[in-house]
């Protein structure tokens, strides 16, 4: 029998990237169903035959790939702890620059309405309803599988003011009329490397890749959305590092005002955003 310790000093060697260790400690927390910090005091607690079995078939399918966050079920963003799956996009950290913005542009004590389009695991509109009590947010998804594990997550964290409607971006608004709209579509290029890299190996390719230049569902969403903008009302899309110019260019064009990019915290075009005409 193992111990905590041997276990993750044997599995940090084997696993790809600087965050080894930070990944064998979750994969070890997940196996073993035990929090974080009990890892960190029980070092040198011994491991039973079986928990030690299912922390290796972990990390040997990490080894080949496999996102973490896919393997423990589980992913953190902003305050929340969210339960993702193949069938989702895993959130990332840089995405939370989108929801500082968009809450930037919600009053705290406001009923307003807010859209989140392509919500998959639920991530931005469960932290713009948990940040914002008086909105009521719509959480929409094309993918049936998507949006049952985003009304999952709602269920668990017990948010109330969020609804949720399948449709493919601006087609599940129907007739409503939004504050805010916001959006992380898919925003890479049907051949770019990246995708045959790491996590992205893994995860949705409808929610990573659109059209040959990458901007077909912005574009979509650019074009439809503004009619369900009240006036006055802000659409805020994340992108890539590199297309800020490209979507303040489809924003102006198809009617907003105010079009701007915000820069990330590595300095990088992330976010831009437009507002219907009052």
């Amino acid at each position: 029998m193992t111990d905590v310790r041997t276990l993750l000093t044997a599995a940090a060697r084997t696993l790809p990237g600087a965050e080894a260790r930070r990944e064998a400690e979750l994969l070890l927390a997940h196996a073993l169903q035990r929090p974080l910090a009990w890892l960190y005091a029980h070092a040198d607690d011994a491991v039973d035959a079986a928990s030690s079995a299912a922390f290796t078939a972990l990390a040997q399918r990490r080894a080949a790939g496999e996102p973490v966050a896919y393997l423990t079920g589980a992913r953190a963003f902003w305050t929340l702890d969210l339960e993702v799956g193949p069938s989702v996009l895993i959130p990332r950290a840089e995405t939370e620059r989108l929801v500082e913005l968009a809450l930037e542009r919600l009053p705290e004590d406001t009923a307003v309405r807010v859209a989140d389009l392509g919500t998959g695991s639920g991530a931005i509109a469960l932290v713009i309803a948990r940040e914002r009590p008086c909105a009521q947010v719509l959480a929409t998804d094309a993918s049936a599988a998507a949006l049952a594990v985003a009304r999952g997550n709602a269920a668990r964290l017990g948010l109330a003011n969020i609804g949720f409607a399948r449709g493919d971006w601006c087609a599940a608004l129907g007739a409503a009329a939004f504050d805010l709209i916001v959006s992380n579509p898919p925003y890479i290029a049907a051949d770019d490397p990246h995708l045959a890299v790491g996590d992205l190996r893994f995860e949705p390719a409808v929610a990573l890749v659109a059209g040959d230049d990458g901007l077909a569902a912005i574009r979509t969403i650019a074009r439809d959305a503004i009619v369900h903008l009240r006036p006055g009302g802000w659409l805020l899309l994340e992108h890539g590092s590199e297309q800020g110019s490209a979507v303040r260019d489809l924003l102006a064009a198809a009617g907003y005002v105010e079009v701007a990019s915000e820069r990330d915290l590595e300095d990088r075009e992330r976010v831009s955003l437009g507002r219907r005409p009052r």
